[in-house]
């Protein structure tokens, strides 16, 4: 004697026959959710009037691959990577933490500090994709290219 099938405890005595009855339930025929579109935001200064334009212009930085320029509202400037922020309830709470390009400290900036924000760097990352490395990959081992590797290029 054995466990009854998940179909038959729900109901279900074929689960084919319920996929032609039911086309929702199908995954052959289910809707696929389109990938994420990336917008280019290279060389965007953004208004940061508000505390929401602020939040949204942070996020977009954090999702950024390449330097951005900071000026604090003490008049100093911080030009490099956003590898961390922390989003709490007020501004006071919130921070983005900072790689600059000039050094290997990190630095921890609150966002009631930030005056101006710029997408200063190149997106190193921009239009490079895995199907489009595969696809260079596969040219370079069809032309015979006896230096052939699946180590990364050099960003450089």
């Amino acid at each position: 004697m054995s466990a009854p099938t998940h179909a038959e405890r729900h109901g279900a005595a074929d689960p084919a026959l319920d996929r032609k009855m039911d086309p929702k339930i199908d995954p052959e025929t289910l809707e696929v959710a389109p990938g994420t579109v990336h917008e280019s935001v290279e060389g965007w200064v953004p208004q940061l009037a508000t505390e929401d334009e602020l939040r949204e212009a942070l996020e977009k930085a954090f999702d950024y691959r390449g330097d951005v320029a900071i000026t604090k509202k003490d008049g100093s400037k911080i030009d490099g990577y956003i590898f961390d922020r922390v989003t709490g309830a007020s501004l006071e709470t919130s921070y983005v933490r900072v790689l600059p390009r000039d050094s290997h400290q990190r630095v921890k900036i609150s966002y009631p500090e930030i005056a101006a924000l710029a997408f200063s760097g190149r997106d190193p990352a921009a239009g490079k994709s895995w199907e489009a490395w595969v696809r260079k990959y596969w040219e370079k081992k069809s032309s015979g290219d006896g230096n052939l590797t699946l180590q990364p290029e050099s960003l450089e």
